[in-house]
């Protein structure tokens, strides 16, 4: 089942937003990721955090109380990993977060710190990046935005990691991947390109592009 959560941050937008949960069974939003979903034309299913972003709080008046998770503002989670929490004990076994780009460096880093820990995220959206975590094992067939064909490969977890690619201009086979060491700016030689996890776990940057 795939849950998808909206988080505070520069975001995918109204349009994108309303088309990536068209793909969700589930949809959630952490404080001010409420307005984004609402932005998008979505009534989320679940809402949770401490509610100190949200614009006005009478908009949680539209959904049933026991929907609304209110937290304290002191505690030692974000708003972000209840709402992960959330999705995984609903029984969301990938889940996508939207939203979270832009706005303060450490809450930015903390979202891809996110990606380090062995349960984490699936897929992260913001304004201008689409972040899909390969796992060991598994393939990732994607085709670069148009007007940009640049991708970027890190290495997740604690290794050690191993990764093949096809229509890469630089292939991933055989780099010496470790901690620190990343894949920047490649390019995606026809717009569409295939990578497949040998041992590790990858996060995948396919930056928007524009014509």
């Amino acid at each position: 089942m795939r849950g998808i959560g909206f988080i505070g941050g520069e975001g995918p937008g109204a349009i994108l937003g309303a088309a990536l949960a068209k793909e969700a069974d589930l949809i959630a939003a952490a404080d001010s990721g409420l307005m984004a979903a609402e932005a998008a034309g979505l009534a989320p299913d679940w809402i949770v955090g401490d509610m100190d972003s949200l614009d006005d709080p009478r908009r949680l008046g539209a959904y049933p109380p026991d929907r609304v998770i209110r937290c304290p503002r002191d505690k030692d989670e974000t708003d972000t990993e209840l709402l992960l929490s959330l999705l995984w004990e609903q029984g969301c076994d990938e889940v996508w977060l939207a939203g979270g780009g832009g706005g303060r460096t450490d809450h930015l880093l903390a979202v891809h710190a996110l990606f380090e820990r062995e349960r984490s995220p699936d897929r992260w959206i913001t304004a201008g990046e689409d972040m899909r975590q390969v796992r060991e094992g598994r393939i990732l067939n994607a085709a670069a935005s148009s007007g940009n064909r640049l991708v970027s490969v890190f290495p997740l977890g604690c290794g050690p990691w191993e990764a093949e690619s096809k229509g890469l201009k630089w292939p991933l086979a055989g780099l010496p991947w470790k901690r620190g060491f990343f894949g920047v700016s490649n390019v995606a030689l026809d717009g569409c390109f295939e990578i497949r996890v040998i041992r590790g776990r990858f996060l995948v940057i396919l930056p928007f592009g524009k014509d």
